[in-house]
C-alpha cells in the first residue's frame, strides 16, 4: 500500500481508501457480516482511510466502522459529513449547537472522541458563499472534537467558494474517466492551497467496472434506480450525471482500458490516482471480493501519455455533451 499526505493534516492516507455508502444503505440489499469482513480485509492490507456520513443507513455505516475500527483508533483515520440530516438550505441548519450536535452524535456511533475529517456533506451552494459554516467549524476544531475540516461538493464552483476559506483541509470530488471538469481549475487551486483531494464515485455509480448492459434494472432501495434523473438529490450523485443506457453504451467503448490490465475498474482507478492532485480514491463496496478487486488498482500500470490523450478527446467529444446538472 502507498500513502499519500491528506492536504495539510499531517494524516497520511492510502491511496486506495473506501466509501461506506453501499454497507450503509441506498445501494440495494446490505449484509452486516459482509460489510465487517470487508472492512476487516481493507485494513488487514494496509488500508489505513475510510469515509462516511450519518445519513448512510441513518448511522449505520458509522456504527459498523466502530466495531471494525474498536481497539485501533489510533490507526485508522475515519471522515464523516454532516447536514443532510436537515435542510441543507435553511442557515439554522449550519449553526453552532446544530452542527455540534450532529458531531457528538456521529463520535457517540464511531465511539471516538474526535473526528479526524469533518465534511459539510454537499449544502447548498448559497451556504458555502456565506461562509459562517467554516466559523463553527472551527470552534469546533478548537473544542478538540473535530482535528481537521473539509467539503464534499457537488460543482466545481463550490469548491473553488471553499478555497477561499483557509482552514479548509480537503474537498470530496466526483471525478472519474466520464467527469474531468475538476481537471482544468479546481485541482490546480487545491494543490497551490495544500487541499487535499478525496475522489467519490470513481467507477461512475459501477459504470466504469464495464460489467453492466442496456436495461439493468437495480434494486428498488438502490439510487441507481430511483435517482437516475436526479429525482432525489444531485443528478451527478448517480452515473456521474449521465443517463444509464448512454453510460453503458460510452463505457462499452472505454473498455479498452483494460487490455494489460487486470480490470477495466482497476484501469478507472489507476487513472485517477496518477493525477498529481488527487490524495486518494474512495470507492464503495459491499463484500471482501470488491475491496480485493479495487486493490489491484495499486499495481495496475499507468497509462501511457497516447492513451491519456485518447481518454481525454474521448470525454472532449463523446461524453461530456450527456452530462446532466451543474458541475
Amino acid at each position: 500500500m502507498n500513502y499519500r499526505e491528506l492536504g495539510n493534516t499531517g494524516m497520511k492516507v492510502s491511496e486506495v481508501s473506501f466509501g461506506t455508502w453501499a454497507i450503509g444503505g441506498s445501494w440495494g440489499h446490505t449484509n452486516d457480516e459482509d460489510a465487517l469482513k470487508a472492512l476487516d480485509y481493507a485494513i488487514s492490507q494496509g488500508v489505513n482511510f475510510f469515509d462516511t456520513a450519518d445519513v448512510y443507513g441513518d448511522g449505520h455505516s458509522e456504527e459498523l466502522l466502530a466495531k471494525a475500527t474498536k481497539g485501533k483508533e489510533d490507526q485508522i483515520y475515519i471522515a464523516t459529513k454532516f447536514c443532510r440530516q436537515g435542510n441543507i438550505h435553511s442557515p439554522e441548519n449550519y449553526s453552532y449547537e446544530r452542527v455540534k450536535a450532529y458531531c457528538e452524535d456521529s463520535l457517540r456511533r464511531l465511539g471516538r472522541e474526535a473526528i479526524d475529517l469533518y465534511q459539510i456533506h454537499c449544502p447548498a451552494t448559497e451556504i458555502l458563499r456565506d461562509g459562517q459554516v467554516f466559523d463553527v467549524l472551527d470552534r469546533l476544531k478548537q473544542e478538540g472534537k473535530v482535528r481537521n475540516y473539509g467539503v464534499s461538493v457537488e460543482t466545481v464552483e463550490e469548491g473553488l467558494i471553499c478555497l477561499e476559506h483557509p482552514n479548509v483541509s480537503s474537498l470530496q470530488v466526483i471525478f472519474n474517466m466520464f467527469r474531468q471538469k475538476p481537471l482544468e481549475a479546481l485541482f490546480p487551486q487545491a494543490a497551490s492551497k495544500q487541499v487535499g483531494i478525496l475522489v467519490r464515485l470513481p467507477l461512475a455509480s459501477g459504470l466504469l467496472t464495464g460489467k453492466y448492459e442496456k436495461g439493468h434494472v437495480f434494486e428498488e432501495d438502490d439510487h441507481r434506480n430511483f435517482n437516475e434523473n436526479g429525482e432525489a438529490f444531485n443528478v451527478g450523485e448517480t452515473f456521474a450525471g449521465l443517463g444509464f443506457d448512454k453510460g453503458v453504451e460510452l463505457s462499452d467503448q472505454l473498455k479498452w482500458i483494460a487490455d494489460g490490465r487486470p480490470s477495466m475498474a482497476s484501469a478507472a482507478l489507476r487513472w485517477i490516482m496518477d493525477q498529481p492532485e488527487v490524495t486518494c480514491v474512495i470507492p464503495g463496496f459491499r463484500n471482501e471480493r470488491q475491496i480485493g478487486q479495487n486493490l489491484q488498482a495499486i499495481d495496475t500500470h499507468p497509462f501511457s501519455q497516447e492513451e491519456l490523450e485518447r481518454i481525454r478527446s474521448f470525454y472532449e467529444t463523446d461524453v461530456k455533451q450527456f452530462i446532466r446538472g451543474p458541475y
